[in-house]
């Protein structure tokens, strides 16, 4: 019955996307169980590269079964675009499974993200602007339009109205915006209902009977550690649980069924959008990092700030989500520098601390405390085991596992499905 939990360990944009597909062969089932399309994940097949915002990445993978779960937010038009994609360039989407239970981003959602977000000038929290936060906002007021609701129009008409009623004093009276009417959305959210039809189901029942069966179901989160609501850098993180325990809720799974939890590290750091970032780069080495790593976000086109590699949150990253294993990605990407700092401890006013700060404001002060580690300049790409690194990659890799508090079981050496070391199989 092995249920794998696959996360990002750091900011997000960590390389899950990767090694979701390279699991997909030995997967039955893929789950997205949080976020919406403000995630994205990058997977190279052979000379193919796909930009998935919604999809799990497990689509690519024709043995295996895309589910996107209850605790998923899911804007129809983005869906459909993203399926429209995939579809015309040969990739079979009939398998896709979505929750019924899970909301849906209606207009008036997106339209209030923006306007808030330019609202708060300065103080911004850095949204993709897609609608996400409101449309959680919604479902926690218990004011959310869910994907079943489609299906009785005389319910979510009514839905849309109570809805609306607040938001249009808040468009017209704060922000002066125009109002928003409700049969004209009502009538967009009907005009998906025959097309998503086919793909709605009961898909806790689903996961259930299949684990019970013995397949192998892996829970795929969006974004990272860092950015979850209850354990991230809040206020700048995402309205939802990136991290382990949001994949039981999102996908209604208890956690005495999951057998392994994996986390995404790359060999730095990097991160999207506003908030603290100890060991952040603004000299030559962040924008070599941000140009040779490829660093501009999937889904918002951003640059991503960019820094050193930082074991204190590594070991966070352990420590919520109860990590059995580590993914290290673009370890390429730091060839040729001839020393590499890692952040092994923060200097807090003038005392050491080796562990995450509980407090916002100790952590927006933490100074990056380094230990300078040797460096390789040889190509490490077309690597097929551990021992084919060079000395240094190979102690670079284990003062990592050393520090981070998980084992290193796959290391990526490249941007390719095929340029993995695998050290330990995940299932």
């Amino acid at each position: 019955m092995p249920a794998l939990v696959l996360l990002g360990a750091q900011w997000g944009d960590e390389g899950k996307g990767k090694a979701t597909d390279l699991l997909g062969g030995s997967v039955d089932y893929v789950v997205r169980y949080q976020g919406g399309n403000n995630a994205g994940h990058t997977v190279v097949v052979g000379d193919q590269k796909y930009a998935l915002h919604l999809l799990p990445s497990g689509i690519l993978t024709p043995e295996c079964t895309p589910v996107i779960g209850n605790g998923v937010v899911v804007d129809p038009s983005v869906l459909f675009s993203e399926l429209n994609g995939l579809n015309e360039r040969g990739v079979d989407t009939s398998k896709l499974l979505i929750s019924g239970n899970a909301h849906i981003i209606t207009p008036y959602n997106v339209t209030v993200d923006k306007v808030t977000e330019r609202f708060l000038g300065k103080r911004k929290i850095g949204t993709t602007g897609r609608g996400i936060g409101p449309t959680y906002a919604d479902k926690i007021n218990r004011v959310g339009i869910r994907i079943q609701d489609l299906y009785d129009e005389s319910i979510l008409t009514q839905k849309v109205e109570a809805a609306l009623e607040v938001k249009n004093q808040l468009l017209t009276k704060l922000y002066n915006r125009r109002a928003i009417e409700a049969g004209q959305v009502v009538e967009e959210l009907l005009s998906y209902a025959d097309r998503l039809k086919p793909y709605v189901a009961d898909t806790v029942l689903i996961l259930n009977q299949a684990l019970e069966q013995d397949k192998v179901v892996l829970f795929e989160g969006g974004q990272g550690t860092l950015l979850d609501i209850d354990h991230g850098t809040y206020p700048f993180v995402t309205s939802s649980n990136p991290t382990a325990g949001g994949a039981c809720t999102g996908s209604g799974v208890g956690p005495t069924k999951i057998s392994r939890v994996i986390g995404i590290l790359k060999a730095y750091t990097t991160r999207v959008g506003s908030g603290p970032f100890p060991t952040e780069l603004l000299d030559e080495d962040g924008e070599a990092l941000r140009r040779i790593g490829g660093e501009r976000g999937v889904t918002t086109g951003r640059d991503r700030r960019c820094g050193w590699f930082d074991a204190v949150i590594a070991r966070y990253a352990t420590r919520v989500n109860g990590l059995t294993d580590f993914f290290l990605t673009k370890l390429d990407v730091l060839t040729g520098w001839e020393e590499i700092p890692v952040c092994v401890a923060y200097e807090i006013d003038g005392k050491r601390v080796e562990e995450l700060p509980y407090s916002q404001t100790d952590f927006h002060h933490a100074k990056p405390i380094y230990e300078n580690l040797p460096g390789w300049s040889e190509d490490i790409t077309k690597a097929k085991s551990f021992s084919d690194l060079p000395k240094n990659a190979q102690a670079y890799v284990k003062a990592l596992e050393d520090m981070s508090g998980a084992r290193i079981s796959a290391i990526g050496v490249g941007p390719g499905r095929d340029e993995t070391i695998e050290i330990n199989s995940f299932i």
